[in-house]
C-alpha cells in the first residue's frame, strides 16, 4: 500500500531537516514526500530539495490548508499521511500508517499524538505538548475528528470531501473542520494511540494564548455551533467542561473574597502565587537571570513583608521567606545530578504544599472562603489524572508548578468559548435572509442542480 507524505512549511528550516532526516532514517523502501512552501523566507525549501523531496508551493503565505491540499492533489500514494514540519517520526510511525488501512479496509482515516518526550526542554513547551499527549492517549478510538500534525487519510476520501478548508488563511481548526465533516459523511476515523511523533516546537507563552484562543478556541466554538456537535472526547470531555465553570466559580469568588476582605485574603495567596513564580522562574525560565529580575522578586517579597506586618499576618514570614530560600539553594547547590534533582524537586514540592495549606489557615474564618477552598479542590481532583501524568514524566514539581497554568488554561477556553459564540452569532445576524438571497425562482433550481465540490457546512 503506497504512502505519500505532505509536510506545509513556513519558515522552519531547523525543524523540517529534522523531520526530514527521522523520515529518511526510518523509511522502509521508496517513499513519496511532498515538502509544499507556504512563502518561506528562510531556505526551507532548499533543506527539502536536499532530503530529495518533491517540492510545491502555495504562491504566496496562504497557510496549511492550501498547501496541505496542493500537496494532496499531486500525490501518487493510495494513502496521504500529513506531518507537520515540527515533528519527527518514531522508529514504527509509517509502517503503523500501512499496516491500520491494510487490516482494516473500513477504515477511512486515523490520527496519532504526540509522544510523551517531547523535544524542547522549557517548562512552556514540556507543559504544553505533555498536555497534548495525554489529551490524544486518554480519547475515544473512534476520533470525532481529524489531526494534521500526524494523520492520514484515503486518497480518494480526501478528494471527495474536497480536503481542508482554504478560507483557514493561517494555521487553525482547518483540520478539525475537515474531521467533522467526514463524521457527519459517516466516514470511519480511529485514533491510534501507538502512532506517535516527537514534537519539536518550542512554545513561548503569549505565543501558547494566542493559538489556544485565536487560533483554537475562538474558531472551534463556531464550528461547534455551526455543526451542532460537541463531542464528549478529547478537550472537549466532559470533565474539562465542569473544569471551566470551576474555574471562572473559583474567579468570581475569589475577586468576591479579594472585595470583601482586601488584604486579609490577598496576602497569603499571592504568598502562594509568589512560591510558584519564583519556583517556575528559577527551574524553568531559560537563559541568565537578569539582575532586574532578582530585583522584582526581591521587591515582591519585601512588599509582601510590609503587607504582612500591616495586616498583622506576621506567622506567614517564616515558612515563605524559609521557602524562597530553598528554591535559590536547590537553584544553587542542589539541581547538580538527575537523583538530586528528583529528590530535592520532591521535597520542594511537598514543602510548597504544606506551606499552602498553612496560609490557607491565616485566611479569614468565613463561609465563602470555605467554598472558595472546596471548589479549588474539586477543581485539582478533576484533573488529577494529568497531573499525575505530568508528575510521572517530569517530577512531582513539574506538576505542582503546572496547576496555575491549567486554571489560566480553563479560564482562556471559556473566554474562547465566549468570544466564539458572539462571533458566530454576529456573522449570522448579517447573513442575508434565504428568501431575500434568490430573487428569480429559475435560479435557484439551476443553483440546485450545480455540481457539488463535496464540501458541507
Amino acid at each position: 500500500m503506497s504512502v505519500s507524505v505532505i509536510i506545509p512549511v513556513y519558515n522552519s528550516a531547523s525543524h523540517l531537516e529534522a523531520c526530514l532526516t527521522s523520515l529518511r532514517q526510518w523509511a522502509a523502501g521508496p517513499l513519496e514526500l511532498i515538502v509544499v512552501d507556504d512563502g518561506s523566507t528562510d531556505g526551507s525549501m532548499e533543506v527539502a530539495r536536499r532530503f530529495g523531496a518533491r517540492t510545491l508551493s502555495t504562491g504566496a503565505r496562504a497557510g496549511p490548508a492550501k498547501a496541505r491540499n496542493i500537496g494532496a492533489r499531486a500525490a501518487r500514494g493510495e494513502i496521504l499521511f500529513f506531518l507537520d514540519a515540527d515533528v519527527c517520526v518514531h522508529a514504527d510511525t509509517l509502517e503503523r500508517v500501512r499496516r491500520d488501512f491494510r487490516d482494516d479496509p473500513s477504515l477511512d482515516a486515523l490520527i496519532g499524538s504526540y509522544d510523551s518526550a517531547p523535544a524542547s526542554p522549557d517548562f512552556l513547551s514540556q507543559y504544553k505538548n505533555l498536555m497534548h499527549s495525554f489529551v490524544h492517549q486518554h480519547g475515544r478510538q473512534e476520533a470525532c475528528t481529524f489531526w494534521s500534525g500526524c494523520g492520514a487519510i484515503r486518497r480518494e476520501v480526501f478528494l471527495k470531501h474536497a480536503g481542508f478548508d482554504e478560507s483557514y488563511g493561517r494555521p487553525a481548526i482547518e483540520d478539525i473542520e475537515l474531521g467533522y465533516r467526514l463524521r457527519m459523511a459517516g466516514c470511519r476515523v480511529i485514533l491510534d494511540k501507538q502512532l506517535q511523533v516527537t514534537h519539536l516546537k518550542r512554545w513561548t507563552f503569549w505565543g501558547l494564548i494566542k493559538t489556544d484562543i485565536f487560533d483554537r478556541g475562538v474558531p472551534w466554538t463556531e464550528l461547534i455551533l455551526r455543526d451542532r456537535y460537541m463531542p464528549n472526547d478529547l478537550n472537549l470531555e466532559l470533565s474539562q467542561r465542569v473544569s471551566v465553570a470551576l474555574a471562572f466559580l473559583l474567579l468570581g469568588l475569589s475577586l468576591a473574597a479579594a472585595i470583601l476582605w482586601r488584604g486579609y485574603f490577598l496576602v497569603p495567596v499571592i504568598a502562594l502565587l509568589l512560591f510558584f513564580l519564583a519556583a517556575y522562574w528559577l527551574e524553568f525560565a531559560s537563559g541568565p537571570k537578569p539582575l532586574r529580575l532578582w530585583a522584582a522578586m526581591g521587591g515582591t517579597v519585601g512588599f509582601l513583608v510590609w503587607a504582612a506586618v500591616e495586616h498583622g499576618m506576621t506567622p506567614i514570614l517564616p515558612p515563605l521567606l524559609l521557602g524562597c530560600l530553598l528554591l535559590i539553594l536547590r537553584h544553587r547547590y542542589w539541581y547538580g545530578t538527575p537523583r538530586r534533582r528528583k529528590l530535592t524537586g520532591m521535597v520542594l514540592a511537598i514543602y510548597i504544599l504544606a506551606a499552602g495549606f498553612y496560609f490557607a489557615t491565616h485566611l479569614p474564618r468565613h463561609p465563602l472562603i470555605l467554598v472558595i477552598l472546596v471548589v479549588a479542590v474539586v477543581l485539582v481532583v478533576l484533573n488529577t489524572q494529568f497531573y499525575l501524568f505530568l508528575a510521572g514524566r517530569q517530577g512531582q514539581l513539574f506538576a505542582l508548578l503546572a496547576v496555575p497554568f491549567h486554571l489560566l488554561y480553563h479560564l482562556y477556553n471559556g473566554i474562547s468559548f465566549l468570544a466564539g459564540s458572539v462571533r458566530y452569532m454576529w456573522k449570522r445576524l448579517r447573513e442575508p435572509h434565504p428568501s431575500a438571497a434568490v430573487k428569480d425562482p429559475s435560479e435557484s433550481a439551476a443553483t440546485s442542480r450545480a455540481p457539488s465540490d463535496g464540501r458541507q457546512g
